[in-house]
């Protein structure tokens, strides 16, 4: 069992209930039924003593997060061809082709993320995310390409989620979105949460929901579409298409929250850069990825 991750409640904390303040910890990266079955068993403790769920929280506690060594994963190893754009024994930086999911899941169980770095890796990955997600530190949804940092190890992951803890954790994006942008570059600072009308989706919305903020810049408008970049301060589920939907620039192609085209299978959005420390070494590294061609073929054909 690997080392318990400590966290600390601040002053704005105070009287939050513990498992959902634990299921918004994006280090964790637990549900709060996960979170819930930790405390059952006696893995979570606050100020070192066993926990309850309905705890609530005081500025300074300290909350101590065992999470158990993960048991023999059900997904195969899978030889599936990897762009990997950077690799030593701690850190993997692929990038994933649109259509790619990165783990398994109900109606996914293959052909994924997973399955081919568990191939290539020989099943030396980081066990902290569990038995679905070795090595996962983040993710980017099915339909986005791009940039993606795995952890071969525990320390790695560690390392690498108290980076996007403290927003240390850098991430630029590209989109084509539909309309005119009345501003060349803007910020979005609105909460995210599930859509109570659509659970298979997420909206702003206050109640049971997480702080999300994306910057925004103008690279390239056109007569109805418009060319941005966008850097994540956060990274809540589908956060970049929920966002600009809200504002009323729904990405293009995006069939959830805008309208599928036929040219592009899914949003126009791709991890173009990704910015970070090396977990171990301590070197600051940073690596860009140049935009696929099914998005390249997009801003052809609107210009």
């Amino acid at each position: 069992m690997g080392d318990p991750m400590i966290l600390t409640a601040t002053d704005a904390d105070i009287g939050q209930r513990l498992d959902a303040w634990l299921a918004a910890q994006e280090t964790l990266g637990l549900t709060r039924s996960a979170v819930q079955q930790l405390l059952e068993s006696g893995e979570i403790l606050r100020n070192g003593k066993a926990a309850k769920k309905n705890d609530r929280l005081q500025s300074g506690d300290t909350v101590s997060v065992r999470i158990p060594e993960p048991v023999e994963l059900a997904a195969a190893p899978q030889n599936i061809p990897l762009d990997i754009v950077y690799e030593d024994e701690d850190v993997l930086v692929v990038n994933k082709p649109r259509g790619m999911v990165v783990h398994p899941a109900p109606g996914h169980p293959d052909g994924t993320l997973v399955n081919a770095l568990l191939y290539h890796c020989a099943g030396r990955l980081s066990g902290i995310n569990g038995v679905i997600r070795p090595g996962i530190v983040h993710r980017i949804d099915r339909d986005t390409s791009g940039l993606l940092i795995v952890a071969k190890t525990d320390r790695a992951h560690l390392g690498l989620a108290e980076q996007i803890a403290v927003h240390a954790f850098s991430r630029e994006y590209e989109a084509v979105v539909c309309g005119h942008l009345r501003e060349s570059e803007g910020t979005i600072h609105a909460p995210i949460g599930r859509d109570p009308k659509d659970r298979q989706k997420m909206c702003v919305i206050a109640k049971n929901s997480k702080d999300a903020m994306t910057h925004y810049r103008l690279l390239e408008q056109f007569e109805r579409y418009a060319h941005i970049r966008c850097i994540l301060e956060t990274g809540r589920t589908h956060q970049i298409r929920v966002h600009m939907r809200h504002i009323g620039h729904p990405l293009y192609g995006d069939p959830v929250y805008g309208k599928p085209v036929k040219q592009i299978a899914g949003q126009c959005l791709h991890a173009k850069t990704i910015g970070f420390v090396h977990p171990v070494t301590g070197t600051a590294m940073q690596f860009d990825s140049p935009l696929p061609e099914d998005f390249e073929a997009v801003l052809r054909t609107l210009r």
